[in-house]
């Protein structure tokens, strides 16, 4: 009969997307894997296989709960304009700069893999298809709020969201100063949400 298991999986599994988010999937060995887990090798692999099966499920998990937390963002806003806003400007938003330097651990993951993995290709076409029709319903409800030009296609407009937003999200990886990131977030939040 199988031991059950010895550590709590939702902790395990932070330390390891947190340790991929910042040193990226390839500088990362097997070793750092273990240090922050905390885990033999023996118990990892049975627990999660490989590591290129871990992180995709690390990245799997990431998308879920940003996704949701995009969700909620937008449901909770008095008005949807509102909503749209502050995800576009979200990335600008730490006054440290540390957020906007480390970067969407989705985007982080797309640029340093997508090229060579298919599968990591697929998963992030796939979450930003999922993310671009939920800001659509967004851009949707704006318009029926009236804060939106009812010309708009929502689904190109939500894509010209998301990559404003990205926009940033590499400006804040490059180490624009936060000041900066926060005037031209604001501004393309003026131009792109504009009626």
């Amino acid at each position: 009969m199988a031991r059950p298991r010895q550590f709590d999986e939702g902790t395990v599994l932070a330390a390891v997307r947190d340790q991929f988010w910042t040193a990226g999937y390839a500088a990362t060995s097997l070793d750092d894997l273990l240090r922050v887990t905390g885990l033999g090798k023996g118990s990892l692999y049975a627990a999660f296989g490989d590591k290129r099966r871990l992180y995709l499920r690390v990245l799997g998990d990431y998308i879920e709960a940003t996704h949701g937390a995009l969700r909620a963002l937008l449901a909770d806003a008095p008005r949807a304009i509102d909503g749209l806003r502050r995800y576009l400007t979200a990335p600008a938003e730490d006054p440290s700069g540390a957020a906007a330097r480390r970067g969407c651990f989705l985007v982080n993951s797309t640029s340093e893999l997508a090229a060579a993995d298919a599968d990591v290709l697929a998963v992030s076409r796939g979450a930003f298809e999922e993310r671009t029709g939920i800001l659509a319903e967004a851009v949707a409800r704006a318009q029926r709020e009236g804060d939106f030009s009812t010309d708009a296609d929502p689904w190109h407009a939500a894509r010209t969201v998301v990559a404003a937003q990205q926009g940033i999200v590499f400006m804040g990886r490059t180490g624009v100063d936060v000041a900066e990131l926060r005037a031209t977030a604001e501004t393309l939040a003026d131009r792109v949400l504009s009626r």
